[in-house]
């Protein structure tokens, strides 16, 4: 099976992520960049990254910040989000069960997928809101693997944040590392190798070929 992260990897929409999370942040006292956000946050679970920043800070955030941050971002990505080049090219001729499994909210992951045309794809998709605890812990994957009916070891995970690449390789799964979106920088590939991804691919279209490499499939 292959387990597909969602914005980062098919939808290229971390940048308005955290524009977004940058703008109420900074409503709530907190000066951080868009940039800062996807570099120490990228890949985690929304909430997560609210009470790092409140941990860093010794800042008690608002309430519904999550809510409003989630909200915001929604209404952005349905106008604004295009799904990643070559992404249904490269769902279209990988054969086998595949699902999306992502930090992001339910409600974020279905608008994703819809307003780029992706949900036809795709029969389930989980979201790391239903497990105890987020990347880079490996509870998504495995919580997805056994949803599915799948064994781990049969799993490839093709993610963008070395919190999803470490999450992957705890599950006891194969991560392959995209660095094809527009937020990604030069050093997001190294990063990823570090955190255990077996191939780097920055082209979508070249997918099923690191696919074939690293299984035979």
């Amino acid at each position: 099976m292959i387990i597909f992260d969602c914005n980062g990897v098919l939808v290229d929409g971390k940048q308005i992520a955290a524009e977004v999370a940058a703008d109420e942040l900074a409503r709530a006292g907190i000066a951080i960049t868009p940039e800062l956000v996807i570099r120490y946050f990228s890949g985690r679970r929304p909430a997560d990254m609210l009470a790092m920043i409140e941990a860093v800070t010794r800042q008690k955030l608002p309430a519904n910040l999550s809510a409003t941050i989630a909200a915001a971002t929604v209404k952005r990505l349905r106008e604004e989000l295009r799904a990643m080049p070559h992404a249904a090219h490269a769902l279209t001729w990988l054969r086998g069960p595949k699902c999306v499994a992502s930090s992001s909210p339910p409600e974020r992951i279905r608008a994703s997928l819809e307003v780029t045309g992706l949900a036809r794809f795709f029969n389930f998709f989980f979201s790391a809101t239903s497990v105890p605890n987020g990347k880079p812990a490996p509870d998504l994957f495995l919580h997805a693997a056994s949803r599915m009916g799948v064994q781990a070891a049969d799993c490839i995970v093709v993610e963008d944040s070395a919190a999803g690449v470490t999450a992957a390789t705890a599950a006891g799964m194969t991560a392959v590392g995209f660095v094809g979106g527009s937020h990604a920088d030069a050093q997001l590939g190294d990063q990823l190798k570090s955190a255990g991804a077996q191939i780097i691919v920055a082209d979508l279209r070249h997918l099923k070929g690191a696919v074939v490499a690293l299984r035979g499939w």
